[in-house]
Order: C-alpha cells, then sequence, then structure tokens
C-alpha cells in the first residue's frame, strides 16, 4: 500500500511538471547580428533551425545586420535582448558606458579571423612586407587592429585608402590589398580569378575574440537563468554547426544571395580550426586574454580607463 502511495505520487509530481512545462511559453529574445547571415554566425542559426534555442525554452529571433550595424550600442542601449559583438567593442564600451555595461558570455572564434588579403604574386612573407612595401592598402582606419599594426611597424609605405567592401578593386589591381575575414573575402577573389595570399592580424599579437555573443549587465542580474540558456542553446547549435552545417548553409544561403552555397561550405570548413580550441569548451573565454586585450587598447588610445578583466565576460 505504501508503495502504491509513493508510485501514485510520483507519477503525479511528474504530470505536474508535464502540464507546467507544456503551458510554459518560451521567452522571445533578439539576438542582433552585425553582419548578413554567413559561415561565422552559422552556430547562432543551427540552434534557431533546428529547435535548439526552442527546448531551452527560447523563441529566438536571428536578427541579421550589415555594414556598421552598430550592435555594441544598441546593445547597452537596451534595443536588443542579446547581440554579436568583438571584445575590444566590450572593452571600450565598458569605458565609455561604464553605467550600462555590455557582457561577453560566448565567443565563437579563439582565433581572430581578421585578415590582411594581398596577391600572392607580391611574395610577402608577412603583414610587416604588405605595410612597407608600395601599393594600395584598403582598410578601416579606426579599426584598433590597424592602429596596433601602425604602431608596431611605423609609419607606412603603403597607400593606405578607405574599405569600401567586395574585392572588385582587388581583382582589378595586383598591388592592391585590402581588409577580409578569412571565411569570405579571399574565397571570393579566387573565384574572381585571383591568386590570394592571406596574413592572420593575430599572427602579429592582436587577437581579441570575435563574434562574442554579449548581454547587458542587467539582463545577467534580472534573468540568470534565461542568460544561461541562451549560453548553452548557442553552445549546441555550435557543436551541431561544425559537426555538420549542410542545413543551416542551405538556410542561409536562402538568406544571403551574395554568397553561393558552395562558398558557404568552404567558409564552414575553412573557420573551424579557428572556433575549435585544443581541450576546451566551445566558446569559453580566458581572463589572461582580457588582459592583455586591455592593456593593448589602452597603449592604442582605444579607452581612458582600464576596465577590470573580470567584468567584461563570464566565463
Amino acid at each position: 500500500m505504501k508503495s502504491l502511495l509513493i508510485l501514485a505520487l510520483t507519477l503525479g509530481s511528474s504530470v505536474a511538471v508535464a502540464v507546467e512545462a507544456k503551458n510554459t511559453k518560451p521567452t522571445p529574445v533578439t539576438i542582433a547580428l552585425n553582419w548578413k547571415a554567413e559561415p561565422e554566425f552559422g552556430g547562432f542559426y543551427e540552434a534557431s533551425i533546428g529547435g535548439i534555442y526552442a527546448k531551452h525554452g527560447i523563441d529566438a529571433k536571428v536578427q541579421e545586420g550589415g555594414s556598421g550595424t552598430p550592435t555594441v550600442q544598441m546593445l547597452a542601449n537596451g534595443k536588443v535582448d542579446f547581440a554579436i559583438v568583438s571584445a575590444d567593442e566590450v572593452v571600450i564600451s565598458q569605458d565609455r558606458n561604464p553605467k550600462n555595461k555590455v557582457i561577453a558570455l560566448f565567443a565563437v572564434y579563439q582565433t581572430a579571423p581578421y585578415i590582411i588579403m594581398t596577391h600572392a604574386e607580391r611574395g610577402f612573407k608577412n603583414l610587416r612586407d604588405v605595410y612597407l612595401s608600395e601599393g594600395t592598402l584598403s582598410v578601416q582606419a579606426g579599426l584598433p587592429y590597424h592602429q596596433y599594426l601602425l604602431q608596431k611597424f611605423g609609419k607606412p609605405k603603403v597607400q593606405v585608402v578607405p574599405y569600401l567592401g567586395g574585392v572588385s578593386n582587388f581583382l582589378n589591381d595586383k598591388k592592391f590589398s585590402q581588409q577580409g575575414f578569412i571565411t569570405i573575402e579571399p574565397l571570393a577573389a579566387q573565384k574572381g580569378g585571383a591568386k590570394v595570399q592571406s596574413f592572420l592580424i593575430s599572427d602579429e599579437g592582436f587577437n581579441p575574440y570575435v563574434v562574442v555573443l554579449a548581454a547587458r549587465e542587467e539582463t545577467l542580474k534580472k534573468n540568470p537563468e534565461l542568460v544561461k540558456n541562451v549560453v548553452e542553446a548557442t553552445r549546441q547549435g555550435w557543436q551541431g554547426y561544425l559537426k555538420d552545417p549542410t542545413k543551416t548553409n542551405e538556410h542561409m544561403a536562402k538568406l544571403n544571395k551574395s554568397l553561393d552555397l558552395a562558398t558557404f561550405n568552404e567558409g564552414a570548413q575553412i573557420q573551424k580550426p579557428l572556433i575549435e580550441a585544443k581541450g576546451q569548451e566551445l566558446g569559453k573565454m580566458s581572463i589572461e586574454r582580457w588582459e592583455t586585450l586591455i592593456k593593448q587598447l589602452k597603449e592604442l588610445k582605444q579607452i581612458k580607463s582600464s576596465p577590470n578583466a573580470q567584468d567584461l565576460f563570464r566565463p
């Protein structure tokens, strides 16, 4: 009789939990991207279209960005719930807007995918050769990594011009070099018939976390369970995308018709070594990397204060 009573109580409890879960509406959140649908966002789309966010009680809207989308400002001002930013943007944001702190939660790229792309025929050995040789370099002058390289190499011999996007100028001029993402611009230039040589900025010592999922400190304090679920679902999304990106690439190719499916598939493979760090869980960050970045940005006069590294991210 006692066993039957325990069984009845257990079943009743299970049914109550199931009913409560069924009646709980998913929490709507917006994840703002800082660019269009491309392989660097594959895990977020995987978690969305694969139902992973939904399984964690989240109704996630992955919102495409574009050129100049100010995701860090949008986040700091409460316009979106979560956003994709870079680690240097987090540091600069906390320096300039300490009352509305932006906190890094999950870093997709352990090695920054920023590159300078050159023509292989020029025979450059490193980025110093690019900066101290004749020709043209198309880059956003205000980028911290460009300022870092100027500080490291000194006054450039190359003519620096504004970055306008695309690869048409690169294809038309053998002495033209430009900034880019290792997953996109080199592939586009190769398809245009160019022989490309790419240099990772990280090889010169500037290696911030890139494609970083972030939220406001206020959100972490008010709804820590939501933040935990978003991060875990995002991690699972990236695990799935890295294992097999096929379906998600097909989905993103429909959203971003400027890239063909082959480029999505090639880009997904190129980026894997920059995302997966041996012996480390996807998305994890270290305090040492943040401390190095703070020091570099301070030396570059990108920030006035020295934010506490522990306040910038959640391990």
